[in-house]
């Protein structure tokens, strides 16, 4: 049991910026260290439902409530996602050979494209939010579960483009049976939340999902050979913003 409790406070040390006990970072204590991954996405649904309440009782604008929903996934994570977002676009778009790609996402300096897609992703991110309707929210909390439950399946079944990386040594470290069935388990229950909420908006949180994950392995296999953490928080991104710009749209017609 003492080995589990520090794979959670260990995935919550790596992956957000809520104040946790230290503990060891050894092999033994990471194993199951993914299988908690998942609930930072609940704190941050939470957290997105909790402040959506406030607005509507504080009767804030539209502007300021999508500010807020775009931020709080950011403070809560500390930005790590994003980081390999950036990353990620960088390698992407500089159209070299798969080891030249590997070698800029190590590289700490943040390219010409990472600064533009990022910017393109907070302006999207802002207009999508601010024309989120509250009824959408507590099925777009799930998805923040979602993402980090596929992402961490990807490290179960994906093969890793670097070894010697984090990912890399996550997935060493991980007891990868168990991680699958846990990791399967948040998944069923996200999906079966969002189903249950609005069987519509379950199907289009869903399949959004499935396409985005699709779209990861294609993409990670052709351009890298396999997945890394950079990867990963990529995929977390566009997960969460094309589930998003999805509900948005969905909520006009549903």
């Amino acid at each position: 049991m003492r080995r589990v409790w520090n794979g959670f406070l260990i995935a919550f040390a790596m992956f957000s910026r809520i104040p946790v006990p230290r503990a060891d970072w050894d092999k033994e204590n990471m194993k199951y260290m993914i299988c908690f991954f998942p609930g930072i996405g609940l704190v941050i649904g939470l957290l997105i439902c909790g402040y959506g309440r406030l607005c509507v009782l504080a009767d804030l604008g539209s502007l300021m409530r999508a500010a807020g929903y775009v931020l709080i996934p950011l403070l809560v994570t500390g930005g790590i996602h994003m980081d390999g977002f950036l990353d990620t676009v960088d390698a992407l778009s500089s159209w070299q050979p798969k080891e030249k790609k590997l070698e800029i996402l190590k590289d700490s300096h943040a390219g010409a494209f990472a600064v533009i897609m990022g910017c393109a992703y907070f302006i999207l991110a802002l207009g999508v939010w601010s024309e989120m309707e509250e009824k959408v929210l507590p099925v777009l909390a799930a998805g923040y579960i979602l993402s980090r439950a596929l992402s961490g399946m990807a490290l179960a079944t994906f093969p890793c483009a670097n070894k010697k990386g984090s990912l890399g040594m996550f997935a060493d470290a991980a007891q990868k049976r168990v991680l699958k069935i846990v990791l399967a388990l948040w998944i069923l229950v996200c999906a079966g939340g969002a189903f249950w909420w609005d069987w519509r908006y379950g199907l289009l949180l869903s399949g959004t999902a499935a396409a985005v994950y699709g779209y990861y392995y294609h993409m990670a296999m052709k351009a890298f050979g396999g997945t890394t953490g950079d990867i990963a928080g990529f995929f977390v991104q566009v997960c969460e913003l094309a589930m998003g710009c999805t509900l948005m749209l969905g909520g006009r017609f549903l």
